[in-house]
């Protein structure tokens, strides 16, 4: 029995190794069969039988700028809180919120009241003194008097139209004036509030003209100066960005060490007072226009601290290093590689191959 056993073990083992050392072949037997029968798939195209359909730009001389762009901010060309210059209750408040004024304007008032009955004593006492003084005056010039009494009266007077001014000064004090028009803002306070001069009770804004804010690198330092032109660039009230042009007309007197930038302000008209301050935009500065040979900035392709576009050559795909020059925000221009009349291949660049066939679908 044990005998009849072991047979079988040897048995199983070389047909186990008999399977092994033929499966390769029934393997490649059964492959062959399958691709008689047409059940695999054909074999892929290598890549440069592919045709990518492209879009393409004729290359030409053409106008360039050479443009920065800041982000700024608009500021009011005038701007202040207004404060009594006394203390006291305030009794009227004679500006609506959110209105215009004009310079002088009377905004609000406190309690005078002590202040006028001052006035009017000290008002009373002026007749009496201005006939001392003349009368004084007549004696002195028949010698009936002495010089001394004569400017003893003629100094009490004068005392007495200083003491008036004063109080004059104290009652202009308790009146709020508007130093320049602008737009009121809304108000902090109430009437029957007491004030001091630290309790502001209104802001005072003037935008019609408007100044915008910005700060450049600087190496452009020799470029913006009082008088530079510049393009400010906003969201309108309708969502379109929307275009408008200032004057640079103040530098800052350094610039700041940290940044290494340079803060400069330009003034915008505003006659409609459609910008308002604190608004963020962009700023585009002009510096130079150059004639020049320029590609989309997509077309071009950074590779291993090279620069490289596809030339459309026959058909095929041909890429080209480039030097380049300034940039735009959709141009660059190539200072060397390319020549006028090349086609730049401007789509699809991502997948190019050299000698890749292509065909064009929209050439510009």
């Amino acid at each position: 029995m044990a005998k009849r056993m072991r047979w079988g073990i040897v048995a199983i083992i070389a047909l186990l190794v008999l399977g092994i050392i033929a499966y390769p072949q029934i393997k490649t037997m059964l492959t062959a069969s399958k691709n008689a029968s047409g059940d695999v798939p054909p074999s892929r195209p290598s890549p440069r039988t592919q045709i990518l359909n492209i879009n393409a730009e004729v290359i030409h001389l053409q106008p360039l700028t050479d443009t920065y762009v800041a982000t700024g901010s608009t500021i009011p060309d005038e701007e202040v809180d207004l404060s009594f210059e006394s203390s006291g209750k305030i009794v009227a408040i004679y500006f609506t919120e959110g209105t215009h004024v004009k310079e002088g304007d009377l905004l609000a008032k406190i309690n005078d009241k002590p202040l006028q009955a001052q006035l009017k004593k000290l008002e009373a006492q002026v007749p009496l003194a201005r006939d001392r003084v003349y009368r004084q005056h007549t004696l002195l010039e028949k010698d009936a008097v002495s010089q001394e009494a004569y400017e003893q009266v003629t100094t009490e007077y004068e005392k007495l139209m200083a003491d008036i001014e004063l109080v004059k000064a104290n009652i202009a004090q308790t009146e709020l004036r508007a130093p320049f028009d602008g737009i009121i803002g809304l108000r902090s306070v109430s009437e029957g509030a007491y004030a001091t001069p630290s309790t502001v009770i209104v802001k005072l804004t003037k935008i019609s003209p408007i100044k915008i804010e910005f700060s450049f690198p600087e190496k452009y330092v020799s470029e913006i100066k009082d008088g530079t032109s510049i393009v400010f660039r906003m969201e309108s009230s309708t969502g379109i960005m929307q275009d408008y042009r200032a004057k640079v007309y103040a530098l800052e007197s350094k610039i700041e060490p940290t940044t290494r930038t340079l803060k400069a302000r330009a003034i915008y008209p505003n006659l409609n007072e459609v910008i308002q301050p604190g608004r963020t935009l962009s700023i585009v500065l002009s510096k130079r226009e150059v004639n020049a040979l320029a590609v989309p900035s997509e077309a071009v392709i950074p590779e291993m601290g090279k620069n490289i576009v596809y030339l459309y050559k026959s058909g095929v795909a041909k890429p080209t290093e480039i030097i380049i020059g300034l940039r735009t925000e959709s141009r660059v221009e190539v200072l060397e590689g390319i020549h006028p009349g090349d086609t730049v291949i401007t789509t699809g660049v991502m997948q190019m191959r050299t000698g890749m066939k292509v065909t064009i679908d929209n050439l510009y």
